[in-house]
């Protein structure tokens, strides 16, 4: 649905999917100071806001989804991933309750499918889902600073910042946005979303074992980096562009990073999202496999990059075995493999 405050003097709609509120107001650079100061709110009327309600509705989310909500206390903003059987992101909401109803925003394009399979999930349950986007928005300060208002009232917001301004301090702030710095292969531990959007001793959900397998003995793939893009070509890469290694690093440095059937040759990863930032100029979100090293320069699409770690290489493997428990497994093993002489 179309915001009123694109009839704003000096409104620029943003790109798809986006399209449906600003971009910018005319000043970019002006609106992201005032957000960043806390001057200014955002119009980001074009993400859906979904409503679960029914005295089941806590423990029902909680059991399928990767936070803990069944103790949500009223008023407090978190935020939950829907994981697929393999672990890998189908949908992530931000929402709160209100002690008798459960808000959540998700990303244009995705609530049909959420409302499709939240129904088929209901069972006996007591509860009700509804899209309710015709008649509530969401405006935001800083990256986390959300606000549910009546569509009525979203023309009477102000001061105004463009979605430009959100997307440069998001990213500032290395938060993943679904469907821009995700693919079909993201996991949680990939992205930096354990701290924020996985509760590790809840109990079972659609993924976990994704999840408790990768932070428990193994490590993701691939991890979310900054990166710190040259000033001086004028042009951003967009969403999907390929990473590779600096022209100046050679492919030695790991010559297992290059991603497995990429077009691109010695492509390790893609760009998520890019901006430009009033104070550090263009930068980006990519995900990069985890091999690469982290103090090398990387090249998006023809713009150098310079990397600045988000999810460390050694993310995940946190079990600690004792090293007097390994001795006695292996002077088990040797007996178990001793002829029986007897």
């Amino acid at each position: 649905m179309r915001s009123p405050l694109l009839d704003v003097s000096g409104a620029v709609p943003a790109a798809s999917p986006d399209d449906t509120v600003a971009a910018h107001y005319g000043d970019p650079y002006g609106e992201q100071r005032a957000l960043a100061a806390g001057r200014a709110v955002v119009d980001r009327s074009n993400r859906p806001v979904i409503t679960v309600s029914g005295p089941d509705r806590l423990s029902w989310l909680n059991s399928l989804s990767s936070q803990k909500l069944d103790d949500l206390p009223p008023g407090v903003w978190t935020q939950t991933l829907f994981l697929d059987p393999q672990g890998r992101l189908e949908h992530h909401l931000h929402l709160r309750d209100d002690g008798e109803t459960t808000w959540i925003h998700v990303e244009p394009g995705t609530a049909e499918a959420l409302v499709t399979w939240l129904e088929k999930m209901r069972f006996m349950l007591r509860v009700e889902i509804a899209d309710v986007s015709a008649d509530w928005v969401v405006v935001s300060g800083v990256p986390g600073d959300d606000r549910l208002i009546p569509r009525a009232e979203l023309a009477a917001q102000g001061p105004l910042a463009g979605l430009w301004a959100y997307e440069a301090l998001r990213i500032e702030a290395h938060i993943p946005r679904y469907g821009f710095d995700t693919d079909h292969k993201s996991i949680p531990h990939e992205l930096g979303l354990i701290e924020t959007a996985v509760h590790l001793k809840k109990g079972c959900y659609r993924g976990q074992e994704t999840v408790a397998r990768v932070h428990n003995l193994g490590h993701p793939p691939r991890r979310l980096v900054f990166l710190h893009l040259d000033g001086s070509v004028d042009e951003l890469p967009p969403h999907g562009t390929p990473v590779t290694l600096g022209v100046s690093t050679p492919l030695e440095a790991d010559p297992e990073a290059a991603v497995e059937g990429s077009a691109t040759p010695g492509q390790i990863g893609f760009v998520g999202s890019s901006a430009r930032h009033h104070e550090l100029g263009p930068i980006a979100l990519a995900v990069v496999k985890r091999t690469v090293p982290v103090d090398i320069d990387l090249v998006a699409g023809h713009v150098a990059a310079r990397q600045e770690v988000i999810v460390p290489q050694d993310a995940g493997r946190n079990v600690q075995v004792d090293p007097e428990l390994r001795r006695q497994a292996a002077m088990l093993a040797r007996e178990r493999k001793r002829p029986n002489l007897m």
